[in-house]
């Protein structure tokens, strides 16, 4: 049976960045035909919520079994238990549909698995006229980006169970910085419909690889160039969006928050929210944003709550 989230008792994020961490191959090596694969369905053996499954890992690129097995009962898709959908995982991955990850660091391996596509999945569902832009290259990504999707993936999940204000959400949508002409990617936007009242929330997740604070001040300077010169329409957004940064551990937060305040990163129009991974275990959600003010000349941390995320 699968602990609750709010049973969950780790203090540190599953994908938080670790020291000298490496991804490992744990999927299948060898060859499997199409003709193979075509005879299990013939005959039963994958079925429709295999489909089902290599649907959401098309959508959603990388996932946790735990993930998925969310997503399947906001789906009510007919999967009774974790260990079930584990097995049906192994049986798309001895048949090259999907594959699979671990990551090895100094102090060991991680706990959990990441699920991705494979060129068979990718094959499947161009039979069926779903869309995929799967290459192979996709699973030559980094630690640090798989574990910042995974993160993503987890805060768009946890709204969609516990949020009863999310109207929709696009993941890794397209935003142009209006002076440069070029597009970047935040992890996520999710619109919410507050009592008829339209707010979208971006997400940018921030992990401690080497780079993390260079990397924070050149996006953030794309969303300078955004907010600056916003216009109703621009990237698909009819009003301001609010900016919200998903970080690993409260620490994380306020190192986030004094690289903005040491290289001038602020927007005048809007405020900065923070979240961790493990504010997204809580049962409720609506005190799970942090804001930093000032008091007395110094910053300080702030609890805030957002009735959206009710």
């Amino acid at each position: 049976m699968m602990v609750a989230d709010k049973d969950i008792k780790t203090k540190v994020s599953p994908f938080a960045m670790r020291d000298s961490e490496i991804k490992v191959f744990d999927g299948k090596d060898g060859y499997v035909s199409m003709n193979q694969i075509i005879q299990k369905i013939n005959v039963g053996h994958l079925s429709e919520i295999h489909f089902q499954i290599l649907e959401l890992i098309n959508k959603f690129e990388f996932l946790t079994s735990r993930q998925l097995f969310q997503l399947l009962e906001l789906q009510k898709a007919d999967i009774a238990s974790q260990d079930k959908l584990n097995n049906k995982l192994e049986q798309l991955i001895k048949c090259k549909i999907l594959t699979r990850y671990y990551f090895m660091a100094t102090e060991g391996s991680g706990i959990y698995r990441v699920y991705c596509m494979e060129k068979m999945g990718k094959y499947l569902l161009n039979s069926r006229e779903i869309e995929t832009k799967w290459q192979p290259t996709d699973n030559a990504k980094s630690v640090e980006m798989i574990k910042k999707k995974l993160s993503g993936n987890q805060i768009v999940i946890a709204y969609l169970r516990k949020s009863k204000y999310i109207e929709s959400y696009t993941l890794k949508p397209p935003i142009v910085d209006k002076i440069t002409g070029k597009t970047f990617k935040p992890i996520a936007n999710i619109k919410f419909n507050l009592d008829g009242k339209k707010i979208d929330f971006v997400y940018e997740v921030i992990r401690r690889n080497k780079e993390w604070k260079e990397q924070l001040i050149e996006r953030m300077k794309q969303w300078q160039d955004f907010y600056k010169n916003f216009e109703p329409g621009d990237s698909g957004f009819y009003n301001i969006p609010q900016l919200i940064f998903v970080c690993e551990d409260e620490k994380n937060m306020a190192e986030v928050f004094k690289e903005l305040v040491i290289n001038n990163l602020f927007i005048d129009k809007i405020k900065f929210y923070f979240t961790t991974d493990l504010e997204q275990n809580n049962d409720k959600l609506d005190k799970s944003l942090y804001e930093f003010v000032e008091e007395n000349g110094k910053y300080k941390k702030k609890n805030i709550e957002a009735k959206i995320l009710g």
